[in-house]
């Protein structure tokens, strides 16, 4: 089985440096192919990605909006071919449209291949920019887009990154957002959030499965035996998938939201624990997120909360996880998530409330 993989993303957006990261972090032991095509600009570096094994496939017949669409399939049935790669990356010129791209790889009907994503990089300071001067090229690639990642995230104002976010999914409500910068993120992390692992929804569904587990008196042994158990699936890999964009999730809920925050409610069988979760790129401080979870034990205003677990950036650079049980507060320094994600569950729950304590609302 080929896996395609396809990347887009405007001029000078990064996905190169995207790509190469992946190559050497995530996509480590995979034949690959690296099929390009470059619209009056120097093709990728080819010495580097030669040395990973990568083949190159130079395309410079033109945008791939006009005259690429009818070509483009009897090169990628020939690479097919010639070298059963385990996956084959997809660079297209930076002014196309992703549709267009998408529809010449559809129309392709090979055996054995799978159209594993299409992944937009977009430069988060050209981003107002590029969305007035080229609407409808900028605006298709993301509208098509399974994962957006954004570059140039280091040093931007919360407000520009605010309003990036906020145009994104104006456009696509449900791809996952990466807003953290890459040199803090793994490969693996990044290739989590392009391929819908370790989700909001995941998370808050897992939290759901461990207090289920339990009666409504958690009984702390057991909540710290899952901490470390959980710690290794979530802390570590966090790929936050934006559910400011709400993802279609299991429960089937419908009710998106285009801003910064997607509340999620998750039915247990007995409809005991219900549960809110929120993606977003805003900063905090220890003490705020301290503040907030010692504000929990407050069941009038919350509702009756059982766990909160969450890994967000803080205004210092670093990144916060915490993680609450009723009393126990833990509030540490750890990893980097792909964005900021902030989890509760427990019964009767105060979703609106819980907004405002945690400044969720945009």
């Amino acid at each position: 089985m080929t896996k395609i993989t396809i990347f887009s993303g405007f001029l000078g957006a990064g996905k190169t440096t995207l790509i190469k990261k992946l190559i050497s972090e995530a996509y480590t032991g995979e034949k690959l192919v690296l099929i390009e095509n470059e619209f009056g600009q120097i093709g990728i570096d080819g010495g580097f990605l030669q040395d990973a094994g990568v083949e190159i496939t130079e395309m410079n017949s033109g945008c791939i909006c006009c005259s690429l669409v009818g070509d483009f399939g009897k090169a990628l049935l020939q690479v097919l071919e010639q070298y059963h790669p385990d996956r084959i990356i997809i660079e297209p010129s930076g002014v196309g449209k992703l549709s267009d791209v998408i529809r010449a790889v559809q129309n392709i009907h090979a055996h054995d291949v799978e159209l594993d994503g299409f992944t937009t990089v977009v430069d988060a300071k050209k981003c107002k920019m590029y969305q007035k001067n080229f609407g409808e090229f900028f605006n298709n690639q993301i509208t098509y887009a399974s994962c957006l990642i954004l570059s140039h995230t280091a040093g931007l104002s919360q407000e520009k990154l605010d309003d990036c976010v906020h145009r994104l999914r104006a456009c696509n409500e449900k791809a996952p957002i990466v807003t953290t910068d890459w040199d803090k993120l793994t490969g693996a992390q990044l290739l989590d959030a392009m391929t819908q692992k370790n989700t909001l929804d995941d998370e808050l569904q897992a939290l759901l499965e461990e207090a289920a587990k339990h009666d409504h008196h958690h009984d702390h042994d057991h909540e710290e035996e899952h901490d470390h158990e959980h710690e290794h699936h979530h802390d570590h890999d966090h790929d936050e998938h934006e559910h400011e964009h709400g993802k279609n999730c299991t429960c089937g809920c419908h009710d998106h939201d285009h801003d910064h925050e997607h509340e999620h409610h998750h039915h247990h069988a007995d409809d005991v624990f219900t549960s809110w979760g929120v993606e977003s790129a805003k900063t905090y401080t220890k003490e705020e997120i301290t503040a907030a979870l010692e504000a929990l034990s407050d069941a009038g205003t919350y509702g009756m909360i059982l766990r909160a677990k969450g890994i967000v950036p803080a205004e210092d650079g670093t990144w916060i996880h915490f993680d609450y049980v009723p009393g126990t507060p833990d509030v540490r320094s750890g990893s980097a998530g792909t964005t900021g994600r902030l989890c509760v569950i427990g019964s009767g729950i105060q979703e609106k409330a819980l907004a405002a304590l945690f400044r969720a609302e945009a």
